[in-house]
């Protein structure tokens, strides 16, 4: 009977050897794979860490080289800026320059003023042979009836000069049935001068004209004043309305 025990516990021991030789390989695999998750882990955090370091290097070099073609662009743009700045400065002096043509008639002529206390030059050397009347009716030899008169008629000798009364601008000319060509200058201020029975004008719309300033020359007179013989047709308009320019002749 003891020697059949013998066996049993040999087969025991085996089966714990075993047993314990079994453990011992799952310790060491777990042990082994879990130090091979962590390596992994390891490589994938450094490869990450590499490609995030590349990407920003990346970026910082394209942010330079964008900082780089700003700079150059700037330092282009600054001289074209100083050319403007130097065009406006030419600008102005043409501006204020009185040398320059139409720029100078345009400042001129916002400078022309006429009041009640300004005065005329007589258009033209010679005599009244008619007065302005508004108030009573006067008689016209040519058309052999009486009528208001706005103007006053100056007698001249066909081709004498007829020279502006006061500084101003050319309105209008026009060729008038009664008048013959007429120049009128306007003075300012409302108030503006009609020379008729001209012939060879040499001003033309829109000019600038002084004091003195030959506006034209004594022509024949039209059919309506033949008995009064060759004249300068001379009226005064304030804002509109004749008046008289004798009140205004030196």
């Amino acid at each position: 009977m003891k020697q059949r025990q013998k066996p049993k516990k040999r087969n025991r021991a085996s089966v714990a050897a075993v047993l314990c030789f079994v453990a011992a390989i799952a310790v060491v695999g777990t042990y082994t794979f879990k130090n091979y998750r962590e390596t992994q882990q390891e490589e994938k955090l450094a490869q990450a860490e590499k490609t995030e370091d590349k990407t920003k290097d990346k970026e910082d070099i394209k942010e330079t080289s964008t900082n780089a073609k700003d700079i150059v662009i700037n330092t282009k743009e600054k001289p074209e800026t100083e050319t403007e700045g130097e065009g406006d400065e030419k600008q102005e002096d043409v501006a204020v320059d009185p040398s320059y043509g139409i720029q100078t008639d345009a400042v001129v002529s916002n400078q022309i003023y006429f009041d009640s206390e300004s005065r005329l030059l007589w258009p033209v050397n010679g005599a009244i042979i008619m007065n302005y009347s508004m108030d009573k009716t006067v008689y016209f030899s040519t058309l052999d009836q009486y009528k208001y008169n706005p103007a006053i008629v100056i007698a001249g000798a066909e081709g004498d000069q007829v020279i502006c009364g006061a500084p101003g601008v050319v309105k209008s000319i026009d060729v008038m049935a009664e008048t013959g060509t007429t120049v009128n200058i306007d003075l300012g201020n409302g108030y503006e001068l009609f020379y008729g029975q001209l012939k060879e004008v040499p001003v033309k719309v829109g000019d600038y004209v002084e004091a003195k300033t030959i506006l034209g020359y004594v022509s024949q007179p039209t059919k309506y004043y033949s008995v009064e013989g060759c004249n300068v047709y001379f009226e005064m308009r304030k804002d509109g309305q004749p008046i008289d320019p004798v009140t205004f002749l030196e």
